[in-house]
């Protein structure tokens, strides 16, 4: 192969463990005599489009170590979608720097953005090998067992629906009813790992609401009702992206943000409208808790699994790079289940960008507003051992 630079950039909402996908595509690249200088566009694609491009070479060769710990982008993000007119000036800039390894990390739309890279050198004769390393805690993209990012905001959601339903619990006289809104574009993956610290039907979460199925009010009413009855308390979780039967969403869209650029629409309220919802029909006092933006980037809740995981895919794709694949992305092989072992692979762009993986329907329980044992088997192993749980008194609360 031809003897050039890298250049890598990180595009997305942050995660936990995306710098340490950063960490190890830089340190495949710097331990390689193929490779020139190691570049990295700031806030992705669009540092290549202002020149806003570091030279990696001169960080301490010891940072990356801490990168790999560090939460959020640390060449800074962004969600910009390339203008066709644009891409002119993307390849004079891969031009200009002799950049011949074009590594970028993302999800769905960044994936579709290295592809479109991919195609435009190839158009103009310019030889390039563009890679993608998968990340997203939507944990949607296809042909990859799962997402880096997803297992450690498993854990975060998990663990904190546990500390949730004791609140609620110990508070049941006075709040009986917890809404807990989670992010999840078009899949439920994030809203169905709150179940993994659930060792007895009366544990939190009795209600998962998710996009794959439609919202009902009326369903979602009594199934507040009955746990209600049944438990003396309610928590519920929902993706905030949850539809009804028109396919309407339970959310409002933000009215300042309205979308990003690639169409996708800012929501908000839906724990909000429930548990007015419930107030009014039930007569009975109900809170939300919406975690934000830290349910995707807490290290401090990072899943040791998914932080090697990531380093290894990142690893991976300057490595395939490097070795002349082009147009592809790194996905995660499951080998086996217990113990848990998984191997990166290569999968074709096409096949990746701008498509969805939802959850299937045997991750979902058949008969009620919940998961099926499947999806336990599939998700525990994700996010680094046990789920988090917590030792009750015998008989807690008094009732």
């Amino acid at each position: 192969m031809s003897k050039g630079n890298l250049i890598v950039g990180q595009s997305g909402g942050c995660t936990a463990v995306i710098n340490s996908s950063l960490a190890g595509v830089v340190e495949a690249a710097l331990s390689s005599d193929q490779v020139g200088e190691v570049y990295g566009m700031r806030h992705g694609i669009e540092g290549l489009l202002t020149s806003d491009v570091i030279d990696l070479r001169r960080e301490p060769r010891d940072v990356w170590r801490s990168i790999r710990r560090t939460p959020s982008a640390a060449l800074g993000s962004g969600r910009y979608k390339l203008r066709d007119e644009e891409f002119h000036t993307i390849l004079e800039a891969l031009q200009r720097l002799d950049v011949r390894y074009f590594v970028y990390i993302g999800g769905n739309d960044s994936a579709d953005t290295a592809h479109r890279v991919s195609l435009a050198a190839r158009q103009e004769g310019y030889e390039l090998y563009a890679v993608s390393v998968p990340k997203t805690i939507d944990n949607d993209l296809p042909h990859t067992d799962h997402c880096p990012g997803y297992g450690s905001i498993a854990r975060f959601v998990s663990t904190v629906t546990q500390e949730i339903g004791l609140d609620t619990e110990a508070m049941r006289r006075v709040d009986p009813v917890k809404i807990l809104e989670v992010m999840g574009r078009d899949a439920g993956w994030v809203a169905a790992s709150a179940a993994l610290g659930r060792r007895r039907e009366s544990d939190a979460p009795h209600l998962i609401y998710v996009p794959e199925r439609p919202f009902s009010r009326e369903g979602f009413l009594r199934d507040v009702r009955e746990c209600y009855e049944t438990h003396g308390y309610v928590v519920a979780v929902v993706t905030e992206t949850v539809r009804d039967e028109s396919g309407e969403s339970v959310a409002r869209t933000d009215p300042v943000f309205s979308q990003d650029s690639f169409g996708h629409r800012y929501l908000t309220g839906a724990a909000s409208y429930l548990c007015d919802l419930v107030a009014r029909e039930l007569g009975l006092r109900a809170r939300f808790d919406k975690p934000g933006t830290i349910q995707r980037m807490s290290i401090a809740m990072a899943s040791p699994v998914d932080l090697d995981e990531a380093y290894t895919v990142g690893r991976h794709a300057a490595v395939s790079a490097l070795a002349g694949e082009d147009d592809r992305m790194v996905g995660i092989e499951r080998v086996s289940n217990s113990p848990y072992v998984s191997r990166p692979g290569l999968v074709e762009l096409t096949s990746v960008a701008n498509q969805q993986k939802l959850l299937p329907e045997e991750y979902l329980d058949p008969g009620r507003a919940h998961v099926s044992p499947a999806f336990i088997e599939y998700a525990l192993p994700l996010i680094g051992g046990e789920a988090t749980t917590f030792p009750r008194l015998h008989g807690f609360p008094v009732g």
